[in-house]
């Protein structure tokens, strides 16, 4: 499952768990594109909640959109990263430090507050 939610002018919440297939990986980047159109600055709060590895043909759709996918997060400036494995959370960090302009911060699951609090910050 990838859940996209609009959260006022500048936010987007995306909760992702399972395996993504092709179909639904379209679907997630489709819905990622139209809910994030009129972001500018935005934050996003990214909930892991059981994470595995997208087929091989959702990486393919993934990749193809590539172009469309660095313009979308041009768009943002932070993103919290909410996950119960270590990995992730430092993948998300690393990926932060390659972005220029986006600041990725990883949070446990139960420290939601805390990283809505971090998103807030500096607005």
């Amino acid at each position: 499952m990838f859940k996209v939610t609009l959260r006022g002018d500048n936010r987007l919440d995306i909760e992702l768990s399972g395996k993504l297939d092709s179909e639904e990986m379209k679907t997630a980047l489709d819905e990622l594109v139209d809910k994030s159109g009129t972001i500018e600055g935005g934050r996003m709060l990214y909930d892991v909640i059981d994470f595995h590895m997208p087929s091989l043909s959702a990486i393919a759709i993934e990749f193809s959109r590539l172009p469309e996918m660095f313009g979308l997060i041009k768009r943002f400036s932070k993103a919290a990263v909410l996950s119960d494995k270590n990995w992730i959370k430092k993948a998300s960090e690393l990926e932060g430090m390659l972005i220029p302009g986006l600041e990725i911060k990883a949070f446990d699951r139960e420290q939601k507050e805390e990283a809505e609090n971090w998103l807030e910050a500096g607005e």
